[in-house]
């Protein structure tokens, strides 16, 4: 595979991702219908299935490398899902309801359940996969030597780290910030302890598991 063609299996996913999750503010403004108003509610799906396949196509091109150190992986996962719940689960923050919220389907089960398996294959296999290979199987190198290709996953450099780190937590929304400069920190430290990008992606699918069974139990739907 040309360097060219592995540049687009590793970003491209996550430029597609970006864009589509960009679409969902576009196209919601007052006075449209609903699926206007709510149109995370066929974008995110949308945003599976076309990441899903991008994924699927460029499969080869990344270096994922066999799973290590699992308990480590699973360690920061579970470290990482009580940061981000923290504020609200043992601080006393407000509650964050305003989010993606598949209670408006509750009267209609088979919609329901298609919206939350959805939404979990989104959030536990597609995301972790786009993002994992993004920030820390293309960023992360590339900031090391722009043929990243040549770089072992978890090579160690200060602007790699610092930058990814920053640029990892200014892609989530504000009030996320400080959890995901900690995530970001975390996640990078996986990589450099395993040298597995398989490591990062199963660190980072067990937050959002847990992630997302912790928003369906309290219905704090910001976290989405």
């Amino acid at each position: 595979m040309t360097s060219r063609a592995k540049l687009i299996a590793y970003v491209g996913p996550m430029a597609v991702f970006m864009g589509l999750l960009a679409l969902t503010s576009l196209v919601r403004f007052s006075g449209a219908s609903f699926w206007f108003q709510h149109s995370e509610f066929w974008i995110f799906p949308l945003q599976t299935v076309v990441c899903g396949v991008m994924l699927w196509r460029y499969w080869k091109a990344y270096d994922l490398e066999r799973l290590r150190m699992l308990w480590f992986g699973v360690v920061v996962g579970v470290v990482v899902f009580f940061l981000w719940i923290a504020p609200q689960a043992f601080l006393r923050f407000a509650a964050r309801t305003d989010g993606f919220n598949p209670d408006l389907f509750i009267a209609q089960p088979a919609f329901f359940w298609s919206t939350v398996a959805f939404r979990f294959l989104r959030l536990v296999v597609v995301v972790p996969l786009v993002e994992e290979i993004f920030w820390r199987g293309f960023l992360l190198r590339y900031l090391i030597n722009e043929k990243f290709d040549r770089v072992t996953v978890g090579t160690f450099g200060w602007v790699s780290f610092v930058t990814v780190t920053l640029a990892f937590a200014l892609a989530h929304s504000m009030p996320d910030w400080p959890a995901a400069i900690l995530t970001g920190v975390l996640y990078n430290l996986v990589a450099y302890r395993t040298k597995s990008l398989s490591s990062c992606v199963i660190a980072h699918a067990l937050t959002n598991l847990l992630l997302g069974a912790w928003i369906m139990q309290t219905k704090q739907w910001g976290f989405w």
